[in-house]
């Protein structure tokens, strides 16, 4: 009886062409990751440990540093200033993350119907979420203005009185989290309607067959379908709320000197603001890291409880 063999290739010897090719292929990778990899460490690691060693010091960014332990700490905690910051950016991500996904799902349910004219809605819609905060600081004083701005304009059209918006104490911090809203819907509809667009449309076909209004299609098959893409932007956009300064800084005055400012200052400061206060206006640099790192475990936190509460309300299938 002949006797079929089959022969097993055996691994290239050291030292073979196979094995020096495979040796380049792990050099090319190191090198293609290199810009990424020195980029971090550079602008992101060294950063990271620098500003922890600050926080255990009082340096001004011109004398010798000098070791104080965790005096900057426990300062923040009888800081009036700071924790009024803090309860800022908590207030404005209560208010703004909600408000902007709420708007942003309705947006994106409107925009992911076929109608004429669907692609420049999309664009209208995401143009303020690309545009330079800059820009949109500049157009919104305008638009602000108490005396010659188009918002007081348009309510005076209706016998509405336009409050100060950007000069009362009172408004102020609510003038600038309706442009945050207004940033945020762009955003966050395009992410929600990838979202959408994954959800298939036999779903929806048996649920017309069964009987289901369009509102019953939306809670029972829409919402639960979406949870994923909404998480992302929850997490997301709750950790940008936390970390705002842009529009804060552009919108409100910067004063001089060493004082916490005007009463505009104060109605707006948030947890950022204060640190590039005492940071760069004030060179209070370790008491700045001190509170930069107070609000990345607060984050933190707050981005560990979302991860625990998904379990809870997100369906992945």
């Amino acid at each position: 009886m002949n006797t079929v063999r089959t022969e097993i290739p055996s691994s290239p010897p050291r030292g073979s062409g196979w094995s020096r090719l495979m040796q380049n292929e792990r050099v090319w990778g190191y090198f293609f990751i290199a810009p990424v990899s020195i980029g971090l460490i550079i602008f992101s690691i060294i950063p990271l440990i620098a500003s922890l060693a600050l926080s255990f010091t009082n340096w001004d960014g011109s004398d010798a540093m000098k070791w104080i332990g965790l005096d900057n700490f426990a300062k923040l905690f009888h800081d009036r200033v700071y924790l009024k910051s803090i309860r800022t950016s908590t207030f404005y991500a209560a208010v703004t993350v909600p408000a902007s996904i709420g708007l942003s799902i309705i947006v994106a349910v409107l925009l992911n119907r076929k109608m004429r004219g669907n692609l420049a809605y999309r664009l209208i819609f995401f143009l303020p979420s690309v545009t330079m905060p800059v820009a949109i600081a500049v157009v919104w004083k305008w638009l602000y203005n108490y005396e010659s701005g188009m918002i007081n304009y348009a309510l005076g059209l209706i016998g509405i009185q336009g409050p100060r918006w950007l000069a009362d104490e009172h408004v102020v911090l609510w003038s600038v989290m309706i442009i945050a809203i207004w940033t945020a819907v762009g955003h966050h509809m395009i992410i929600l309607l990838s979202g959408l667009q994954g959800i298939p449309e036999s779903y929806y076909e048996a649920a017309s067959i069964d009987g289901a209004t369009g509102m019953r299609r939306f809670w029972h098959i829409t919402a639960p379908l979406l949870t994923p893409a909404i998480f992302f932007v929850l997490v997301t956009s709750m950790i940008g709320a936390f970390q705002v300064f842009d529009l804060v800084f552009m919108l409100t005055p910067v004063t001089a000197g060493g004082g916490s400012g005007g009463v505009l200052q104060d109605a707006t400061r948030t947890a950022v603001f204060s640190i590039y206060q005492n940071g760069f206006q004030w060179f209070k640099i370790g008491y700045a890291s001190a509170q930069a790192w107070v609000m990345f475990v607060i984050i933190f936190i707050v981005t560990m409880a979302q991860l625990y509460l998904q379990k809870k309300w997100v369906h992945y299938e």
